[in-house]
């Protein structure tokens, strides 16, 4: 199915953006504070956890009205390298280097083929 900008299929995608978010503080946040135990850290990753499930379960059942799973979750996997590239750069303070840069786009190159008609 080709991409449009009907709501239909523009919802699914901001709720996965944000879903994004939540799952990539949840899985990775907690690296900040290593001090912290670590079932203190996993206490507020479930925690943060349920927060990305009530945005990303809503956006594949919305998301499938428009798109097939597997351009669901294609979508939802380059949301998360994006959210991620963002997010280590930002919160981790680590350094994104040309060879992320090119293995991102070649993931984001396989992706493509998955809405190719």
């Amino acid at each position: 199915m080709p991409f449009s900008l009907n709501p239909a299929a523009v919802w699914p995608i901001v709720l996965l953006c944000l879903s994004n978010v939540f799952m990539t503080f949840a899985w990775y946040g907690h690296l900040k504070f290593k001090s912290a135990p670590l079932f203190i850290a996993i206490l507020a990753s479930w925690g943060i956890a349920f927060f990305e499930y009530c945005l990303a379960v809503p956006a594949n059942r919305i998301g499938h009205e428009v798109y097939s799973a597997a351009q669901l979750k294609t979508i939802q996997e380059v949301i998360t390298l994006l959210v991620f590239a963002g997010f280590s750069v930002f919160w981790l303070k680590e350094s994104l280097t040309w060879n992320h840069a090119i293995g991102f786009m070649l993931i984001a190159a396989g992706a493509a083929f998955v809405f190719k008609g």
